[in-house]
């Protein structure tokens, strides 16, 4: 199959999933009820998956692993612990300002896992989401510990799984910032490439690297905190969208980066109607969903990996 026709069956395919997400549903379909609903909660999907998984490859790209995304570096994690103390200090402000609160905090954690990072000897690179992990694992502690002590316990479970069923119109716009983001990504993939081969090499192709990956990790905070104020954390989908699609059309971000937003929002769109369609009439978080499906996917990726190696 040539490329070509391999992009038109990927969007005839995410055009079949947007559509079967605006039909399916619980309550009658009418006018009202798709613009308010269904057509929102449709995009907010195709935002929130494209958005992440162009997030999860500038991580990969800026760490120089192939395992971490969002939510296996203590980003989301410290996004959801932003937005609890914005909540904690000035409840009445605005989303978008909760918004910014959100992404400051997620990008000092994951400048924090950088330099974690830096100062322990890496031997394999999985050592690198483990530590993630960890980081992750300690700060969502923390963010545990004052929702207790503030009784916002409720509020922060919100925030750790993704759910898109209380989406309506006037309650996702913000997620767009995540396609401007996106757009500005593919602007500047070239420089993330380069950026990707590591300091040394970046400077002497005459490339300013602090400030590329300044613009990478800011990208990445911002597209993390727009998800998790509107819908909450979404883990693996910035892990594995980049490795399949690296699998398929190799690493050049020019290339693959559409791709890889293309698989993202597609994913997103899929783990959102299986989990309404299995339990129907119930429905089962995106979140939850994605959490099943991607952590089998990366448990593949690491033994794929681990059988090459062998």
């Amino acid at each position: 199959m040539s490329s070509a026709a391999a992009v038109n069956a990927a969007g005839a395919a995410l055009l079949a999933l947007a559509t079967a997400s605006m039909l399916v549903g619980v309550g009658d379909l009418s006018t009202e009820i798709l613009l308010a609903s269904r057509i929102p909660r449709t995009l907010a999907l195709l935002l929130a998956g494209a958005g992440l998984a162009v997030a999860g490859v500038l991580m990969q790209l800026v760490a120089q692993n192939r395992f971490v995304e969002p939510s296996t570096a203590g980003t989301a994690q410290s996004a959801s612990l932003g937005m609890l103390a914005v909540t904690i200090l000035a409840p009445d402000a605005p989303v978008v300002v909760k918004m910014l609160c959100a992404a400051i905090a997620a990008l000092v954690g994951t400048l924090l896992f950088l330099r974690v990072l830096k100062a322990i000897p890496l031997r394999s690179t999985l050592t690198v989401p483990l530590v993630g992990i960890v980081l992750g694992g300690i700060i969502w502690a923390a963010a545990t510990f004052l929702a207790y002590r503030y009784d916002l316990m409720q509020m922060l479970a919100s925030w750790s799984t993704g759910d898109f069923s209380t989406v309506l119109r006037g309650r996702y716009e913000v997620l767009w910032i995540a396609l401007a983001l996106t757009i500005v990504a593919y602007v500047a993939a070239d420089r993330f490439t380069i950026a990707g081969l590591g300091r040394d090499s970046a400077v002497g192709l005459g490339l300013d690297y602090r400030r590329v990956v300044g613009l990478a990790l800011t990208i990445v905070a911002l597209v993390t905190a727009a998800t998790v104020v509107t819908v909450g954390t979404i883990p693996f989908l910035g892990l594995v969208a980049p490795n399949i699609v690296s699998l398929i059309v190799g690493d050049n971000l020019r290339r693959s980066l559409p791709l890889v937003a293309g698989l993202g929002a597609g994913l997103m769109l899929a783990c959102d109607l299986l989990g309404r369609l299995v339990p129907y009439p119930f429905e089962i978080p995106v979140g939850t969903v994605m959490g099943v499906a991607g952590g089998g996917l990366f448990l593949y990726l690491l033994l794929r990996r681990d059988a090459r190696l062998g």
